[in-house]
Parts: C-alpha cells; structure tokens; sequence
C-alpha cells in the first residue's frame, strides 16, 4: 500500500509541475487527465477506477414498482412480537419456487419448540391467540409463481397474519440437468424464511 501511495504522489506531483497555470478554472492545462492516465497500459494500474452513474428511466422505474405488491412490512404493530424463527430452503431439482419456501418455512420451524402458549407461559394469552408473519425472501422472477396458500399450510398452529415476499434468494445452477426428476434446466431456487411469532 504504502508503495502505490508513493507512485500515485508521484503522478500527482508530476502532473501539477508539468502545468504552469493550474486553477479550479484553468484545468485544461494539465498535461494528462485521469482517464487519459488510465488509458497508459503503463500506469492504468495505479489509478481508482472510475465509477459510472448507472442510468434508469422513469419508465422503467415504473414498470418495475408496477410488479410488487404493497404489503404491510412483516414484521409490523399488529402483534406482540416474542421471537424469530429464521430458515432456508432449496429446490435442486424441478424448478419449483413455491417448494424451496415451504422448505424454508419448515426448516424455520422444525427445530424449535414453543410450550409457552400452551402452558400459559404468558399471563393473558391463550393457545389460540399464538399470531405469526412470515417475511419470505424469494427472486423477484419467481415472485409470481409462488403459491402462499401452499406456503401456509406449512404450519401446523398460529393465525397468520400477514405474508410479506421480497426481493432475495437466490437462482443458481445445481451444476446438472437431471430430466427424470423434472427438471426444465439446471436452475436451483433458494428462498429465505423469517416467521415472527407473537400474540
């Protein structure tokens, strides 16, 4: 580090001494500017690169709001928040998003217990009044394939409140297209599950 500080003092150096008149107004006098540096195969490597304002019209701005559906944000008020159950699930083969987030739904569940709602833990609160939201994390070209009436019936007990899906997961290759086993190509979905669970 401390050597391509020096080399880039030493462009800096060189280039102002090379300018005679050098001001905020008189630029032009600098011998070389930084994407003139840049393009020197010789001293490109010294330099940050240069990063561009990526562009987006307002057309397509719209356009891509116009495809996700305002929810409340999960999780939110509506109930007493006790805890988080976090999960991920995959499907490998077939292509099926709605199976990866009933996989992950299950994987957020399965390793816990909860006895307090039906001992009476919490005084007030009965076995029936348990609430969850479930935030699920899915790749937005899937979003409008996923079925959350299948992804409900993951759970066995607890009135659902509110379904939030957004943007996440993943689509990745499994590395082999297996045909017997359904697939349409070697696409391997991941969704990410959070079930907040309250009364």
């Amino acid at each position: 580090m401390t050597a391509l500080s020096n080399s880039r003092g030493f462009i800096n150096s060189l280039i102002l001494s090379s300018s005679t008149n050098f001001s905020s107004n008189n630029r032009e006098s600098i011998p070389f500017s930084h994407h003139e540096l840049r393009n020197s195969n010789k001293l490109s490597f010294l330099l940050p690169p240069i990063r561009r304002p990526i562009s987006v019209t307002a057309a397509a701005m719209a356009s891509d709001q116009s495809s996700v559906k305002t929810v409340d944000s999960v999780p939110n008020s509506s109930m007493k928040l006790l805890f988080v159950e976090m999960g991920v699930g995959y499907d490998q083969h077939g292509q099926d998003i709605t199976s990866a987030a009933m996989r992950a739904c299950r994987d957020a569940i399965t390793s816990n217990s909860v006895p307090a709602f039906r001992r009476g833990s919490i005084p007030g609160v009965s076995f029936d009044q348990m609430k969850l939201q479930i935030k699920l994390g899915v790749p937005r070209p899937l979003q409008h394939l996923l079925d959350i009436e299948k992804v409900k019936s993951v759970f066995p007990y607890g009135a659902i409140s509110n379904v939030e899906v957004v943007d996440g997961g993943l689509i990745c290759s499994s590395g082999v297209h297996v045909e017997e086993m359904g697939d349409k190509n070697d696409d391997c979905y991941i969704v990410n599950a959070a079930v907040y669970v309250g009364y």
